[in-house]
């Protein structure tokens, strides 16, 4: 890459509009989300969700072309890419970090409040052998396939990649459609005392980036489908991957301590 300066590995990126509709978007979708709460009316919400989505399309489609065909992604772009994912995962495990602090804070010394008793009286936790269980082994299957996927595209076996790569989609909106069904039959609400705003929060929060995970794989997916990765270029779906295996692992944690020993 060339430039007044001279050659230099690195990207210097053209102007984007993107950005700015992103965050355009992005604080309609909180306006949205408080006029949908208090007014009951998602007008505003679904044209949020419109411009999201539009915005997420070609910001991707522009960085797919500057990865996949103009070779703007060199090796020193890939460490920087590298790097921002991992700091990124890092702050959300800081993220769920403040989330467990407020379980155990309550947990462990339950205050008179609530009875001086955990869970408090009252609610009635979920069997942690039922749905939680399944739920459990299906994003630890989900992790095996995600692996399998990556080694497949490693050997330069696509096909292989696309099955594994679907079946873990396929695991992953399973594992939504279970936890929205845990949700509608539970027998407390985020209102229930402290149990139930740290149990939905965390338990919510993990769900949205179940669904935020699932998308990234799902486009990965596409990418592939389409012949965008190959052996020893495949930033896109190592960053999907790392992504998915930290939600794996938070949600171990969230079954450990909130359904089986907190419940």
């Amino acid at each position: 890459m060339t430039s007044s300066h001279g050659f230099h590995p690195y990207h210097l990126v053209d102007i984007s509009p993107w950005p700015i509709t992103g965050s355009i978007s992005a604080m309609m979708l909180t306006t949205g989300l408080v006029k949908w709460f208090h007014q009951h009316n998602m007008n505003l919400l679904i044209l949020s969700f419109i411009a999201t989505l539009l915005t997420m399309v070609q910001w991707w489609r522009d960085v797919t072309r500057e990865g996949t065909y103009q070779g703007f992604h060199t090796s020193t772009v890939m460490k920087g890419l590298r790097w921002g994912m991992i700091l990124f995962i890092i702050s959300e495990i800081l993220f769920f970090f403040s989330f467990f602090w407020a379980f155990f804070h309550s947990s462990l010394s339950p205050s008179v409040e609530i009875g001086m008793y955990w869970p408090p009286l009252g609610i009635q936790p979920f069997n942690p052998f039922q749905i939680p269980l399944l739920n459990t082994t299906i994003l630890l299957s989900s992790g095996a396939t995600v692996t399998w996927a990556h080694h497949a595209i490693l050997e330069a076996n696509y096909s292989q990649a696309l099955q594994s790569l679907g079946l873990t989609i396929v695991l992953g909106v399973y594992f939504t459609m279970l936890q929205a069904f845990e949700y509608i039959e539970a027998s407390f609400t985020i209102a229930d005392s402290v149990f139930g705003s740290t149990f939905f929060v965390a338990t919510g929060f993990h769900g949205l980036h179940v669904i935020i995970g699932t998308s990234f794989l799902f486009i990965c997916f596409i990418r592939l489908y389409k012949c965008h990765f190959s052996s020893s270029h495949h930033l896109g779906f190592e960053a999907a991957a790392w992504y998915w295996h930290f939600v794996d692992v938070v949600w171990l944690f969230l079954y450990i301590f909130i359904y089986w020993w907190g419940g």
